[in-house]
């Protein structure tokens, strides 16, 4: 047995790294953390100094007992999970777990590295350190300040809006900024505006284009031109006169490329080019980070870790990246010194690397067999990012021409503008272009020779009417975006918390953006008039940077947590008499019921708001959705051709909950329902009750199964079609059909515990 244990969070990553320490080591996986807070009331004793009082995890005990096994033939223990707080906590978590905490049997070390290549993992077991206590500290003040406001405030939401609803200190803080852009975007009145363009043309046929920019000398404004009527009288007294050009003026301008990712940039970048989610991306990034199997070299981890606020570069990465810009593209496009980058992010920590390719000589093209589609895209990214990030400047000729419009004795001058920019040298243009949000950006065309004094000919003037937009919507890169650029939260949340607030039903992610739901507005708006210190930016922004102080030994965590709990609770327990849930969920209207003269009001239901009668207690059941009004005339029911298969009415179509299903006009005396669309016969026996047919279906979300209808006396079901086919390996009857986009079509055996593919 090896002499050395070492211990990782994933089995994935231990795979990588065995193959680089030898046959001297284990290398195990903790898959993940190993203790927590229990999520339940009283898991941290805030009478007792805030102690916490973690428990190992259900699904962790069955990896701390095999870790324990390996330990007893072992010399000595590696840590070497993530190099950030989060890892720091999960070594720590472990040795507590392992009962190494207080007087280890054995020697312990930690060991750091950012990339998982022989190199890298050689040097950091070479160089061990102790765990950073600091780091820890940091990591468990942010899990208990989170726990305190989850297990206090989210109570007090259940009680005063309703059941289940969760408060987070930065999930809160995000979904307010999606709620008070919402708020802009219904408070935004549209301007009218118009621009005047004109089509002119040089001897020799050469097409200009240009726009009005100037009346005699006066430069226009946004708003100078209100409404058509200007602007038509503006195109008249354009149109009679005569172009000139009256002043070219040329520059060169230089582009600099955008630094290498960080977790929020990538998150961005990927976005926007890819489409991805921010879930998606740090996936897909987590696998490539681990190690991907590449032939003959084995699995090696093709980028370094990827979460990190940093844009530096190694001195190896920099030396590498030149090489490959020099013999890909020739010495002018690589720099004689490497480019350094700053970092904009407010509270930037970590002082780790930014996220680039282990090997920049791996071209994403050589590996493209190697990675799922999803994969070789985000690597590509990546490695384009950081190639182009020391690559020479781009150098453009921008021309801008002004063209004066005059006509004899005519009192009034037109300045019309015309603009070209030439891309002279490509520099890292020629490789990578950063993405950009939610801008409409004309791009700039060539212009043709063109020379002071010279005449054109005026081909026509077009008069053109816009409106102002309001602010967009958030994406998942905007939403990033904005909270780095407040300093809220940190590289590894991002996701997580995007992924809660449309979890919650906060939010709604539609065509990529953000839209809040009634109950996350509801939600929002309390939180902002009740609690407004802890859903405030620069309050949040302050807490995080509290936080990283602990993180370098600068602040003590526990006087941290008092400060943060003693004003939090004092204002949830004066609250807890003050606020009313009427106040927060009902709405009083004018109008009254038309059913029983009663005040109306708008409140709030499980599926948003909806208008119901006051009058609900005392048996008024009147309610309509709150885009109807009054005078809308009741839709008439939609017959169906089916005919109830209990008392023989006819079947009427309705809408519930998840669509469109069957009810019998009948009703109350009949109460028979049925879907819409029958479910589909497959033809394929019930393997489970060797009774009932496996039929189609499909779930609340829309997605396919193949159940048993003989459901719920059978609840036998698979995800992916079945086919009457014994497994020839453990002889189960059914097999079920399976298509990857790399394997095509094959057949898999859905036993538990039986690994036959046809594949």
């Amino acid at each position: 047995m090896a002499h050395n244990l070492v211990i990782v969070e994933s089995p994935a990553k231990a795979k990588t790294i065995e193959r680089f320490l030898g046959p001297d080591y284990t290398v195990m996986a903790s898959f993940g953390h190993v203790r927590a807070l229990p999520s339940k009331q009283g898991s941290v004793d805030t009478a007792n100094d805030f102690e916490p009082k973690y428990h190992v995890l259900p699904e962790s005990k069955k990896h701390i007992d095999a870790i324990k096994k390996a330990l007893k033939g072992a010399d000595s223990l590696l840590l070497a999970t993530d190099p950030d707080r989060e890892g720091e906590a999960i070594s720590w978590h472990l040795l507590a777990a392992l009962g190494l905490d207080k007087k280890p049997a054995i020697k312990v070390q930690r060991v750091v590295f950012h990339e998982i290549t022989k190199d890298a993992i050689i040097h950091a077991v070479q160089h061990p350190r102790d765990i950073a206590v600091d780091l820890v500290d940091a990591q468990q003040a942010r899990s208990i300040l989170d726990y305190l406001v989850g297990f206090n405030l989210s109570p007090f939401l259940w009680k005063k809006i309703r059941y289940g609803l969760s408060a987070g200190r930065v999930q809160s803080v995000a979904l307010r900024l999606v709620c008070e852009r919402e708020k802009e975007i219904a408070a935004f009145i549209e301007q009218e505006y118009w621009t005047i363009a004109a089509n002119l043309e040089k001897h020799g046929g050469q097409g200009v284009k240009a726009g009005l920019v100037a009346v005699d000398g006066k430069k226009l404004g946004k708003f100078d031109i209100p409404d058509s009527n200007s602007a038509e009288a503006l195109k008249a007294a354009i149109a009679k006169g005569q172009a000139t050009v009256a002043a070219v003026a040329r520059k060169e301008m230089k582009r600099n490329p955008a630094p290498p990712f960080t977790t929020s940039t990538l998150q961005q970048e990927a976005s926007r080019k890819l489409g991805f989610s921010a879930k998606k991306t740090m996936s897909t990034a987590q696998k490539l980070y681990e190690g991907v199997a590449i032939g003959e070299g084995g699995t090696v981890g093709l980028i370094t870790y990827m979460r990190t606020d940093s844009v530096n570069l190694s001195a190896q990465a920099l030396k590498e990246a030149k090489e490959v810009i020099t013999a890909a593209y020739g010495k002018e496009f690589a720099l004689a010194k490497p480019r350094f980058y700053k970092n904009k992010a407010k509270n930037a920590q970590e002082a780790h690397e930014a996220i680039r390719p282990t090997y920049l000589e791996k071209s994403p093209l050589a590996l493209k067999k190697y990675l799922t589609p999803d994969q070789f895209r985000l690597y590509e990214l990546i490695w384009k990012r950081t190639i182009a990030c020391q690559m020479a400047e781009a150098l453009l000729d921008q021309t801008s021409v002004d063209i004066i419009v005059t006509e004899g004795a005519q009192t009034q001058k037109f300045t019309l503008r015309a603009t070209g920019s030439v891309i002279r040298f490509a520099g890292f243009m020629k490789l990578y272009i950063e993405g950009v949000d939610d801008e409409d950006e004309e791009k700039e065309g060539t212009l043709p020779p063109l020379s002071e004094g010279e005449s054109l000919k005026l081909l026509s003037v077009i008069p053109e009417q816009h409106f102002t937009q309001p602010p967009p919507r958030y994406t998942e890169a905007t939403l990033v975006k904005t909270l780095e650029e407040f300093g809220i939260g940190r590289p590894s949340t991002y996701a997580s918390i995007m992924n809660t607030l449309v979890e919650r039903k906060y939010c709604r992610l539609d065509k990529k953006r953000f839209f809040p739901e009634d109950v996350g507005m509801v939600v929002s708006d309390m939180l902002t008039a009740h609690f407004p210190t802890y859903v405030d930016y620069n309050f949040t922004a302050g807490l995080e940077e509290e936080l990283d102080q602990v993180s370098r030994g600068e602040k003590q965590w526990k006087p941290l947590l008092r400060e943060f709990w003693t004003p939090f609770i004092s204002l949830l327990k004066q609250k807890e008499g003050e606020v009313k849930k009427d106040d927060l969920t009902t709405e009083t209207l004018t109008e009254v019921c038309p059913e029983c003269g009663k005040p109306l009001a708008i409140k709030l239901g499980k599926r948003g708001k909806f208008i119901a009668c006051t009058g609900f207690k005392e048996g008024c059941k009147y309610t309509r959705n709150l885009e109807s009004t009054v005078t809308e005339e009741k839709a008439e029911p939609e017959l169906s051709e089916e005919k109830c298969d209990k008392c023989g009415a006819q079947m009427l179509v309705k809408d519930g909950r998840y669509g469109k299903y069957l009810a019998c006009s009948g009703y109350p005396a009949c109460k028979n329902i049925q879907p819409l669309n029958k479910p589909k016969g497959t033809g394929v026996t019930c393997p489970e009750c060797k009774q009932g047919e496996l039929t189609e279906k499909k779930s609340r979300y829309g997605k396919m199964f193949y159940s048993c209808n003989r459901y719920p006396d059978c609840k036998f079901a698979l995800w992916d079609p079945p086919v009457q086919q014994a497994c020839p390996k453990c002889g189960f009857p059914v097999l079920m059909k399976k298509v990857y986009k790399k394997k095509g079509e094959f057949l898999k055996c859905p036993k538990e515990g039986c690994d036959y593919t046809s594949a």
